[in-house]
């Protein structure tokens, strides 16, 4: 895997063609950089914002696109080892068609749970419209943080990868802590 400093190099000398297959992949620190590559009058800033919104809607559509599409061609074996059987695929259809947009949402802000949640709303076979209303709607201001934080931080970009990853695992510890609450919860409450 390439480095930070790597991947700032080739950002630099390859500009946004190589911005947007990189954020498909690691957005939000690609992001960073390619924002701080703009501060510095590399890029000009609103082809950046653009090219980082098009590009993690882009990957979040490939994760959907899996859910949908790439795990019902699994062999039974492996939908079951999973969790895929077909009475949890309609509860989270049932999930999705209720609170879809909050999940998606959710989802993309905690980070560390976005993958997963862009999946299972493709294995529910959330609505494509819907799906791409809400996550526009959760990508769109996600990624102007980023944007903002690489424009005027940028250039210290390895200690706000670190950040990034910190602040994703207090997130995603602090999700599943309360969902195992909930759990316990409604378990002793019946």
């Amino acid at each position: 895997m390439l480095g930070l400093e790597s991947i700032a190099a080739l950002i630099g000398k390859y500009g946004l063609a190589l911005v947007a297959p990189v954020a498909v992949v690691e957005g939000p620190i690609v992001t960073v950089i390619a924002a701080w590559l703009a501060s510095t009058g590399r890029f000009a800033l609103g082809p950046v914002i653009v090219v980082v919104i098009l590009a993690d809607l882009l990957g979040d559509f490939l994760a959907y696109a899996l859910g949908r599409w790439g795990l019902g061609r699994l062999p039974e074996g492996w939908r079951r080892r999973l969790g895929l059987r077909p009475a949890r695929v309609r509860g989270l259809a049932g999930h999705f068609a209720q609170k879809g947009g909050r999940t998606l949402i959710l989802g993309k802000l905690t980070h560390s749970m976005g993958l997963p949640v862009l999946v299972a709303a493709g294995t529910a076979r959330m609505r494509i419209a819907l799906f791409l209303w809400y996550n526009l709607l959760g990508t769109v201001p996600k990624s102007l943080f980023f944007v903002a934080l690489g424009y005027g931080f940028g250039a210290a970009y390895g200690r706000i990868d670190d950040w990034i990853g910190r602040i994703s695992l207090i997130l995603l510890v602090g999700l599943l802590v309360t969902i195992g609450c909930w759990i316990f919860y409604r378990k002793w409450h019946k």
